[in-house]
């Protein structure tokens, strides 16, 4: 500031230029930062545009990073994130054809979500970019339904319905190498039940049912047999020993019967408190055992409530909300496209309208001009106007009353009567006469129009002889 100050430089212009240059500095150090973006664990973060090259030395079409940071570059540079949620797909699968010919219905509830595998997760990026839940979910629909189809076509009946661990693990297998292609990874598989039209797996279970049953009865009866062999072989080997012992405690018997009176009221004593304890120590157990049961079941079902009420949001709202506003977009579109094309014919017909009224406008200016030049020309008289304009188009309506009879063709006359009648004329003389009589006089035609002619031309008209020839044919 001193230096400024020094060579004559204005302190607040010095000052102005010091708050643009920290304004300038911030504001860059602002869109540095800006364009560092941070990636959270439960996305994928994709930059595309220029990204480098591969190992292969070809271009890469973008850079994919689970986690971390980077920093998007402006301009040639920008950036998407892909969503690790997991996406519940219901497949009903009906009338799918297993291996021995047999029909079957496999509804299945398949959860998949986008992959984090260094390889699939640059397929995810090129495939599913930019689509949304019901798109991708569609996608994935498509392949579950193609490869559970497959599966089920490998496999019997028999397999599916009672070795479930080697279905699943199949549909496992087709699904996720399937799935990898457009970035996704298979994370559960559950098959809620397996029916066909025939019957086929109700028969099975019935005949399971009934080996089971048999195989009951043959085990109760095998265990009935035993018992009864082992009970005769105790009594037996009771009455020898008693057979022994007896010829030995005849001796004392009188001496242990005071001893085996105490020893028994002991044990019985003990045997009651041992039981009494037990008893009680069962019951406990029995109920904490219950208590935890209902426990753990209680939370069970709640998260199972959790669980299907997200799922029939995620499968029902989310669908219907698409379809109201694909339905809204339509119907605003055609609305937008009705008001267009309407205010298009409309300002197509006031154009139209509007050179019509210019055009006539103009003709009616011209002859309202040339009408005021014809009145000048007479002096301002309007009467000797009129007549002038009449006079003009006088030769017109002498050329319209003689095109009245002009083409009047007479191939020929029959005369019926040759003689002469009152006037002295004949037949034929007096038939043109009237003829030409039927035209009206021009004097006539001046006084229809409210005029009348110059006197000049206001002369009775004399009598003319016509000579008509006529060819008269036998």
């Amino acid at each position: 500031m001193a230096a400024y100050l020094s060579n004559g430089v204005n302190p607040s212009l010095a000052a102005m230029i010091i708050v643009v240059v920290v304004i300038v500095f911030f504001g860059a150090v602002i869109a540095i930062l800006s364009r560092y973006r941070k990636c959270p664990s439960d996305k994928i973060l994709v930059i595309y545009g220029k990204v480098g090259s591969s190992k292969e030395g070809t271009a890469r079409s973008s850079k994919c990073l689970h986690g971390g940071a980077a920093f998007i570059m402006p301009v040639i540079q920008s950036y998407q994130y892909l969503d690790l949620t997991p996406i519940s797909i219901s497949v009903d699968l009906r009338n799918a054809l297993s291996r021995q010919n047999i029909r079957i219905d496999v509804p299945s509830r398949f959860t998949v979500g986008i992959s984090t595998e260094p390889g699939v997760i640059q397929n995810a990026a090129e495939r599913l970019l930019g689509l949304k839940l019901g798109e991708v979910q569609a996608l994935a629909q498509d392949i579950l339904f193609g490869q559970l189809r497959l599966v089920i076509a490998t496999m019997d009946i028999e397999e599916i319905n009672t070795n479930r661990d080697k279905f699943l693990e199949a549909v496992s297998i087709n699904v996720e190498s399937e799935l990898k292609k457009i970035g996704l990874r298979l994370i559960n598989v559950n098959v809620t039940d397996i029916s066909d039209e025939s019957g086929y797996i109700e028969a099975l279970g019935k005949e399971a049912a009934a080996q089971a049953i048999n195989d009951a009865k043959k085990s109760v009866a095998e265990k009935d047999r035993d018992g009864t062999i082992g009970q005769a072989n105790a009594q037996r080997d009771q009455r020898v020993a008693v057979s022994m012992a007896d010829s030995d405690a005849v001796r004392g018997e009188n001496e242990a019967k005071i001893a085996i009176a105490n020893s028994e009221s002991n044990r019985r004593e003990r045997e009651a408190e041992a039981q009494r304890r037990a008893v009680a120590a069962e019951k406990v157990q029995s109920a904490k055992a219950l208590e935890e049961a209902y426990a753990s079941e209680q939370t069970a079902e709640t998260a199972r409530a959790s669980r299907e009420k997200a799922t029939m949001e995620a499968d029902r709202i989310v669908k219907a909300e698409i379809e109201k506003r694909a339905v809204e977009i339509a119907a605003e579109a055609d609305a937008e496209q009705n008001r267009r094309r309407a205010r298009g014919e409309a300002d197509a017909i006031f154009a139209r309208m509007e050179a019509q009224a210019r055009g006539t406008e103009e003709i009616l200016k011209k002859q309202a001009a040339g009408h005021l030049e014809i009145v000048k020309a007479a002096g301002g008289d309007v009467d000797g106007a009129v007549r002038m304009m009449i006079t003009d188009k006088l030769e017109e309506l002498i050329a319209r009353q003689v095109e009245a009879v002009s083409n009047l063709k007479i191939d020929k006359v029959t005369v019926w009567d040759s003689g002469a009648n009152a006037d002295g004329k004949s037949a034929t003389a007096g038939f043109l006469s009237g003829l030409m009589k039927s035209l009206p006089p021009l004097n006539d035609l001046y006084q229809m129009a409210g005029l009348s002619l110059p006197n000049v031309l206001n002369v009775e008209p004399k009598a003319e002889a016509v000579a008509v020839q006529v060819k008269v044919e036998e």
